[in-house]
């Protein structure tokens, strides 16, 4: 990064990270909803983000997307600040994980920042308002979210459901946010409720994937599927699940948080929950170019390390056709944002 907006987060982000990691999320939350809710707040975000006025559109899963990059699951949890990261300049967020019915996650703490590596660790557990909450967020707002800015939401399983009636939740998350999600993302990757990743059996998610677009279907509405996968899989369970969800006409989000703890220099390195940040950005550009060999039509979402213009021109070499950020944000601040969507395309 660079220009006033980087030496301004400089100034300001040893006073953030004087406080707890989760209490700042929420305020940052609280911040974007109430900021993006009126003209003057808005504007404050346009130029904190610094996006280009005109960034390049692009037609990807049937949609127009306004540009290419967008927030990840996890930081808007309820979709409350959706206006807010539209102001930022962004293409698209996504919102969840969502359950069918809210849960309030694991016990804190559960988010810790590991400076040294530039990543965070959580266990939040999925806490969030549940479906019905999400759904009615993201309608209330829709009208009022510029063109072209697109709304996900991610969907798994409550903490409390039996592992083997998973595949209930899924279709019953489904069917309350279909109807106003511009696409629906499957989590079947988070390391944060036990049993979760065991759908990433082949068997399991083509089963999966065909209920919900039976469901889809049904309802009558069937905004495109993706599904998140984990980056701690086998070379051979990663072929093979690519593969199949290339095959059910699913995109893909590569990838989760990660188990691994390789190289980590932090303090709190040895906390458990899903690693997220710098340490994922070779592995998550290598599965991406992977997929991209494996699928060369697919929809592909690189998510995960991503920090900088260089990392998203890598994410766009490799394969990617849309970019997500989270933890770069915290790392960098919101000047990240206009530097990967003045990222072009077909970067050299």
């Amino acid at each position: 990064m660079s220009g006033w907006r980087t030496v301004v987060y400089r100034l300001v982000r040893p006073l953030l990270f004087a406080f707890e990691p989760e209490r700042i999320h929420r305020l940052t939350i609280s911040g974007l909803r109430i900021a993006g809710g009126n003209p003057i707040g808005r504007w404050l975000l346009r130029l904190l983000g610094g996006a280009p006025r005109q960034p390049a559109a692009a037609d990807v899963l049937g949609l127009s997307f306004r540009n290419r990059v967008g927030i990840g699951a996890g930081f808007d949890k309820d979709g409350r600040a959706l206006r807010g990261w539209a102001a930022l300049g962004l293409g698209f967020a996504e919102v969840g994980t969502v359950t069918p019915v809210g849960q309030p996650g694991r016990d804190r703490p559960r988010l810790f920042r590991l400076v040294e590596d530039e990543a965070l660790i959580n266990r939040m557990g999925f806490n969030n308002a549940g479906a019905v909450d999400v759904a009615r967020s993201v309608m209330l707002v829709r009208q009022r979210l510029p063109a072209g800015f697109m709304v996900g939401v991610n969907i798994g399983r409550g903490a409390a459901t039996d592992p083997e009636r998973a595949a209930d939740d899924y279709v019953e998350a489904y069917r309350l946010v279909a109807p106003v999600a511009d696409y629906v993302a499957v989590n079947v990757s988070s390391p944060n409720t036990p049993g979760l990743r065991d759908l990433q059996d082949a068997d399991r998610l083509r089963d999966l994937l065909r209920a919900l677009r039976a469901e889809g279907e049904r309802l009558n509405a069937t905004p495109p599927l993706l599904v998140k996968l984990a980056p701690d899989l086998s070379q051979e369970d990663f072929d093979v699940l690519v593969a199949l969800v290339a095959g059910e006409e699913a995109g893909l989000i590569l990838g989760n948080t990660t188990l691994s703890r390789d190289g980590l220099r932090s303090a709190h390195a040895g906390e458990t929950g899903g690693l997220s940040g710098k340490p994922l950005l070779e592995p998550m550009l290598a599965t991406v170019a992977g997929a991209r060999g494996l699928a060369p039509t697919a929809v592909i979402v690189a998510s995960g390390g991503i920090d900088s213009a260089a990392d998203v021109a890598a994410a766009y070499r490799a394969g990617a056709d849309l970019v997500q950020l989270w933890t770069g944000l915290v790392y960098r601040g919101p000047g990240l944002i206009g530097e990967a969507v003045a990222v072009p395309r077909d970067t050299p």
